[in-house]
């Protein structure tokens, strides 16, 4: 197959090529060759697909620190996904990296048809509304009709997953009319999640998962990304806590005090952190 024809003789000549993406291509088929890598050749689709997510958060972390150094090294380890599926894929018959650069140039020429077409989009909307029409009237014409929700992976990140099932879900009109009736809804799960604080009660994570994807729906209506606010939220909460931890004097030092100093220093790190962007 072509993925695996590429593979020059020395790989180490290839890294210096002309054309750094064939000889990327040429090291991953090295490397799961029959006198390759032992680890590399023993990966398989299960074993390596935990690290795929961990290399697209990595990229999502470089995005937002702005570390663009950072980023090109990550999406160099993205790429080694996209490497590493596409030659076990070539090995097993299935396509070769060849066969998935083929089948996204056709997609992306199919679906912006206002630049390689007659079609007409003159804003953001318009274009993500053909967007969606194509990619429906793909779907319609593959064999077997997939469901509104089928299409949604359940191994998404639970908030992602909530996310698109919610849209999916609001594209036939299941949905709240605005935001309102959300933050009512919020009210209602918080209710019944305290109902199920009582020592003989079983349905606190239950209810608590009613909590999160109703909040996650909230998000779609404030046109807020949910996973974007609770990294920053993260972020947020690791810096003031930081700033506890220095003022403490360490960790140790942090552990001994009782629960009102702990307050009162983290009531300081919010204030610290408003100063500072005062400031800025």
């Amino acid at each position: 197959m072509a993925a695996v024809e590429r593979v020059t003789e020395n790989p180490q000549d290839a890294a210096g090529q002309d054309d750094p993406i064939a000889a990327s291509i040429a090291i991953m088929a090295r490397l799961r060759g029959p006198d390759g890598c032992p680890w590399d050749r023993e990966q398989t689709f299960d074993s390596i697909k935990r690290h795929t997510l961990e290399e697209t958060y990595e990229v999502f972390d470089a995005i937002e620190r702005r570390a663009w150094p950072d980023l090109k090294d990550e999406l160099g380890d993205l790429l080694l996904q996209v490497l590493f599926y596409s030659q076990m894929a070539a090995e097993a018959g299935y396509f070769t990296i060849d066969d998935v650069a083929a089948n996204l140039n056709a997609k992306l020429i199919r679906r912006h048809p206002h630049i390689f077409g007659d079609a007409v989009a003159t804003d953001a909307t318009a274009v993500l509304r053909n967007w969606e029409q194509i990619k429906k009237t793909e779907k319609q014409a593959a064999a077997g009709a997939e469901t509104v929700l089928g299409g949604v992976p359940r191994s998404m990140p639970a908030i992602m997953e909530a996310a698109k099932l919610g849209s999916r879900a609001a594209k036939v009109g299941f949905d709240w009319p605005n935001a309102d009736g959300l933050f009512d809804k919020l009210q209602e799960e918080i209710t019944e999640l305290k109902a199920e604080l009582a020592p003989d009660a079983t349905g606190a994570e239950e209810e608590l998962g009613d909590l999160l994807f109703t909040a996650v729906n909230l998000a779609r209506h404030l046109k807020v990304d949910p996973e974007s606010a609770l990294r920053a939220t993260n972020a947020k909460f690791r810096e003031r806590f930081g700033h506890m931890e220095a003022a403490a004097g360490g960790a140790a030092a942090l552990e001994a005090l009782s629960a009102t100093e702990l307050e009162e220093l983290w009531a300081a790190a919010k204030q610290s952190g408003k100063n500072l962007r005062a400031v800025s």
